[in-house]
């Protein structure tokens, strides 16, 4: 059997290590853009240079050899022929396969704004080639603007002041980190940025660019006509799906590729996994689909069933955050908030279930709240302290000693 993957990060590696324990005697071939196995969600460890290329690989030393697998860094895959079932690449290869696995991730989208996609000095930072490219011009430049106050925008903020940077962050959200938290639990964290030397500008956006005769951007321009200087761009505005190239006979791309509950695209013997498939944006899910559909591909039946995909975790400065699940509130929906000297938590309920929590300062016992929200447990019928629930509440015990599910609560 011949397995090829393309991609080398989180589902692909999971992938190609699921297909190595199912199939011993199978060949495997990787194929990757990027030349080293890394960690995307460290990158900005890489900013701060507190970790080397080799520190960011998340991999074993020896995971191709020992696997056997037939790795090809630095390889791009140009255009799929899903009837002949082959990949052809930028070096001009033709790759045959029985089996095919996507897992070419997402890109960083880079608004059409001014000169943002024709400057040398823009980057996003998704790869650690980004990364790589950032570090060596961030080395000469006094000002950096950052366009996006997510994670990546943020991290990239850290991760260059930790080396001593001036940086600028634009939002056009009223908050930073919008998707991740709300107003209170971001002002925390926005504090603790400015105090550190960072500039926020939010409510705003990006409306022009100011370039020199040598291709670099010095000036962004915003829609109120404040200009800010700047040496260095990053744009962490968001992500696209990794699709070009892969518009092979029978594939659907609809924002990424899409596929079936068992990770199939409308090809014959061709999966997807990870964010080229637009269903997660999180570690955890990526390396899931990836062993799903490796599973899949060795002749097994799994459904991937697992696509709640909103958890993120974020600590900045000491002060630790877990959001899961929903975090704006919608017309009916029921807010319990509780903030304390050193710590913010709020409940979002829906129809008596748990929709979405904050927790900020102190994450102990996060996990019962995933586990609410994943399973749509009730919990308007318990009489205590929403913020002292534990999984002593949804459990009996046996004569026995046996823990068995309270069905009471269903």
């Amino acid at each position: 059997m011949e397995y090829v993957i393309l991609g080398a990060g989180a589902a692909g590696i999971t992938a190609a290590r699921t297909i190595r324990k199912a199939d011993s005697q199978g060949n495997i071939t990787m194929l990757s853009t990027d030349t080293q196995v890394h960690s995307r969600c460290m990158l900005h460890k890489f900013l701060s240079h507190e970790r080397t290329a080799e520190g960011l690989n998340f991999a074993e030393t020896d995971f191709f050899e020992k696997n056997r697998i037939h790795w090809k860094p630095g390889v791009t895959v140009t255009k799929l022929d899903t009837a002949a079932k082959k990949v052809m690449t930028d070096k001009g290869e033709e790759i045959s396969y029985d089996k095919l696995l996507i897992a070419t991730g997402a890109e960083s989208f880079i608004p059409p704004v001014g000169n943002l996609r024709e400057a040398n000095n823009v980057f996003g930072l998704r790869h650690l080639k980004d990364a790589q490219a950032i570090d060596a011009m961030a080395k000469k430049a006094e000002n950096i603007a950052i366009i996006g106050s997510g994670l990546v925008g943020l991290d990239a903020a850290y991760g260059l002041m930790e080396t001593g940077k001036k940086v600028s962050v634009i939002e056009m959200a009223e908050q930073i980190l919008p998707i991740q938290l709300d107003k209170t639990g971001a002002y925390e964290y926005q504090k603790r940025f400015e105090k550190a030397g960072a500039a926020f500008y939010l409510g705003r956006k990006a409306a022009d660019t100011i370039m020199n005769a040598e291709g670099k951007i010095t000036r962004l321009v915003l829609d109120n006509g404040t200009e800010i200087p700047c040496d260095l761009v990053i744009v962490a505005a968001g992500v696209r799906s990794a699709v070009a190239g892969m518009d092979g006979e029978g594939i659907v791309i609809d924002r990424g590729l899409q596929v079936n509950e068992y990770l199939e695209t409308g090809a014959a013997d061709v999966y997807a996994a990870g964010d080229v498939t637009g269903l997660s944006g999180i570690w955890p899910n990526a390396q899931k689909q990836g062993e799903t559909a490796a599973l899949n591909m060795c002749g097994s039946k799994v459904a991937y069933t697992d696509r709640y995909a909103m958890k993120n975790t974020i600590n900045f400065f000491g002060l630790v955050s877990m959001c899961v699940g929903l975090i704006v509130p919608e017309e009916g929906d029921t807010v319990i908030a509780r903030e304390g000297a050193s710590s913010y938590k709020r409940v979002i309920l829906r129809d008596g279930k748990v929709a979405g929590v904050l927790l900020q300062g102190d994450i102990s016992h996060g996990g019962i709240w995933q586990y609410l929200i994943k399973n749509g447990i009730p919990v308007d019928t318990i009489e205590k302290d929403i913020f002292a629930l534990n999984f002593g509440d949804f459990y009996g015990m046996k004569e026995n000693g046996e823990y068995q599910w309270n069905t009471a609560l269903m």
